[in-house]
């Protein structure tokens, strides 16, 4: 039976095994971690194409279950103006919505059914090398263990190891200038409808809210910085965190210095990294998937759904063309179109957040114009996007 290695345990591992699984393949993972990764990131949005691949492999329900319906952002300046209205999820009748979930839940549903699969999870395992021998892949661990596989892939995230085993010369993560911080409010009413996320570009940072189901309000900031490393993150406690972020939003229109004021459960900050072009996804029997190919800024809501595309895509190319080269290569021509016009879109958006001064002024002007006239047909293009899985994949 063809056998592949999967580095990685996060989003994108356990949705290629199960995927993997359904196709036929067997395949192991090998997390760096020595925990499962519950804990990395609080909420995110997963986009309706997300939720609607997770169907591939039996998972959209789960997901449905433990999220709530996002179909829209709100934005607004700094001062109150309201700059328009984007959809986010897709715009057909029978779509399924976009779900803001707590990250943690999907790892728990991806990981639990990857397990109830039988599926082996090894933990506390890093990749250090991988030999493509020309008719199969061995991987080399920090431990001094081998694994032997039919072909490797690289779920191990924006600091891929598995990406500099493919191409030693491949672009390193770079910081995005953007600090990330969240954490969620009770008791504390918010005038937007219940699943609207409400987005500000106040004058010092960018603040976003949804009211979930129960009253509780899930909010995030994005604050500027010319940081890229972990020593540039602020060490704070939750009450110095508090400060910090009120005074931010202090002079800011809108409700973000009172709900960081009450807030409980708040993230670690972290650094949003992003991945230049990436030439080579793949040599031989190896390749990346999901963030450690692509990493699209957290604004593009679409990281984990294009990671959950990709494991889909990979397991179908492997099931049509076999455990090849030719497979890899199909897979790279089908998905790479896609994600870099969804990564180019992102990145503007990203940048839109961190602007100053007349840069600020000017967005704030044209903004409302570019949201009237863009169209459903970009937002269908990435949230209406479905995956066939009895859809054959030809060489």
């Amino acid at each position: 039976m063809t056998r592949a290695l999967i580095i990685g345990g996060g989003i994108a591992g356990p949705a290629a095994a199960l995927a993997l699984a359904r196709a036929g393949v067997a395949s192991e993972i090998f997390e760096q971690h020595p925990g499962p990764a519950d804990e990395a990131g609080v909420f995110f949005t997963l986009g309706s194409n997300g939720v609607d691949a997770l169907g591939a492999i039996g998972l959209r329900e789960a997901a449905m279950d433990r999220g709530f319906a996002t179909p829209a952002i709100e934005l607004r300046s700094g001062t109150g103006k309201p700059l328009g209205v984007s959809r986010i999820t897709t715009t057909r009748e029978d779509g399924t919505p976009s779900q803001t979930m707590r990250r943690a839940e999907l790892y728990g549903i991806l990981r639990d059914r990857a397990v109830a699969a039988g599926i082996p999870i090894t933990l506390g395992t890093k990749l250090v090398t991988a030999a493509d021998t020309g008719e199969g892949v061995v991987a080399t661990f920090d431990d001094g263990s081998t694994a032997h596989g039919d072909l490797l892939i690289g779920c191990d995230g924006v600091h891929s190891r598995t990406r500099t085993l493919i191409d030693p010369g491949a672009p390193r993560p770079v910081g995005a200038g953007l600090v990330n911080f969240g954490g969620y409010t009770s008791g504390v009413r918010v005038d937007t409808e219940p699943g609207t996320f409400r987005m500000i570009f106040g004058s010092r940072a960018f603040f976003g809210y949804a009211t979930a189901p129960d009253g509780t309000v899930w909010w995030f900031a994005n604050e500027p910085t010319s940081g890229s490393a972990p020593a540039d993150l602020p060490s704070r406690d939750a009450a110095e965190l508090r400060r910090h972020l009120g005074a931010l939003f202090r002079d800011d229109a809108g409700p973000a210095a009172e709900l960081i004021a009450a807030g409980h459960d708040l993230a670690r900050p972290t650094l949003t990294h992003l991945l230049p072009h990436l030439p080579h996804w793949r040599r031989g029997r190896m390749v990346v998937i999901g963030d450690a190919a692509h990493a699209p800024s957290p604004s593009s809501g679409q990281g984990a759904s294009l990671s959950i595309e990709d494991a889909i895509v990979l397991a179908q190319c492997v099931r049509d063309l076999g455990a090849v080269p030719a497979a890899l290569t199909r897979f790279e021509a089908i998905r790479r179109p896609r994600v870099e016009r969804i990564v180019a879109s992102a990145a503007r958006v990203n940048s839109s957040k961190a602007a100053t001064g007349i840069a600020r002024r000017v967005r704030d002007l044209v903004l409302p114009a570019i949201l009237r006239f863009s169209g459903a047909h970009g937002i269908e293009d990435t949230y209406g996007h479905r995956i066939e899985w009895d859809r054959r994949i030809e060489a």
